[in-house]
């Protein structure tokens, strides 16, 4: 919580989230705010500018953009937060676990995230799309089993130096469970790194998503997509050369607004862990002065 409040206390940080907040209200209620269908066609004003019928204007077929790009939101943001619950659970599980069960699991799970980590995100999705099918869940999954060797290494780094504190070895001499130590000194210490490795993963994982249904996979037209609308948008330029900067922008002030909140959360959560230092120099000085007060 003094990571949020120290985060919350940047302006730059209130911005991005700002940006979140309303990216997050238009995936939950893009669809109900579309002011038309985004799925109906009207081959009658095909390539139209903006208009009063139609504020953005209108694609190839006739449908009109604004209510695709409200109900496109849902499905584009949907995504990346399933592939970075994915890695959540994949990652951070491990991670944890590999400081507790031994040499054999260790090696092994850091020999899995080593090979994970060398495959690419954009082929190994196309590929488990083409294994498991072309749909949204298949490809999201495929990211998050990407996504979670870096919350593996992540979390392991940072609980990797809260395992031989003192106050931990002393609770496991007390008789303290693993569950117990895990949440009580272990866990409040790992969010912070998390929380930050969480929105560099949502940016990350937003692209990829962007990426794949830019190519038609995971999410079948006509549903929109931020990708999907991209990428139709490209062959009109010479009718339309403003469409493609519509889902762009988007793309780019969601990408941009998370990016700033982990740097914002990586500065707080730095302030929080400097604080205590602080206080330690500062206390022989408090002491000396308060010893020259009573002498005097």
């Amino acid at each position: 919580m003094r990571t949020l409040r120290n985060t919350l206390r940047v302006p730059v940080a209130r911005g991005a989230l700002a940006v979140l907040l309303l990216v997050a209200l238009l995936a939950v209620f893009g669809g109900q705010l579309a002011p038309q269908d985004p799925l109906a066609q009207d081959t009658a004003h095909v390539l139209q500018g903006p208009s009063g019928a139609h504020l953005l204007g209108t694609d190839y077929l006739g449908r009109d953009v604004l209510s695709r790009l409200l109900s496109g939101t849902g499905l584009s943001v949907a995504g990346a937060l399933e592939a970075v619950g994915a890695a959540l659970v994949l990652g951070i599980v491990p991670g944890l676990a590999s400081l507790w069960l031994g040499r054999v699991f260790e090696w092994t799970a850091l020999r899995a995230v080593d090979a994970l980590m060398a495959l690419p995100f954009t082929l190994f999705a196309i590929a488990a799309v083409g294994v498991l099918g072309n749909g949204l869940h298949q490809a999201m999954l495929a990211l998050g089993v990407l996504l979670a060797p870096l919350f593996f290494r992540v979390t392991r780094a940072a609980a990797l130096g809260l395992r031989q504190v003192p106050y931990v070895e002393a609770a496991e001499l007390m008789g303290a469970s693993r569950s117990w130590v895990l949440r009580r000194h272990i866990w409040s210490k790992v969010l912070p790194t998390v929380a930050v490795t969480t929105a560099q993963a949502l940016a990350t994982s937003l692209l990829t998503v962007t990426s794949l249904t830019f190519l038609g996979l995971g999410v079948q037209p006509p549903a929109p997509t931020w990708g999907g609308m991209l990428a139709s948008d490209l062959g009109f330029l010479a009718q339309q050369p403003w469409a493609p900067v519509l889902p762009g922008v988007l793309i780019m002030l969601t990408v941009g607004a998370l990016h700033l909140l982990a740097d914002a959360l990586r500065d707080g959560g730095a302030a929080d862990a400097v604080r205590p230092v602080r206080a330690a120099a500062t206390a022989p000085v408090r002491e000396e002065k308060a010893d020259a007060a009573v002498a005097a």
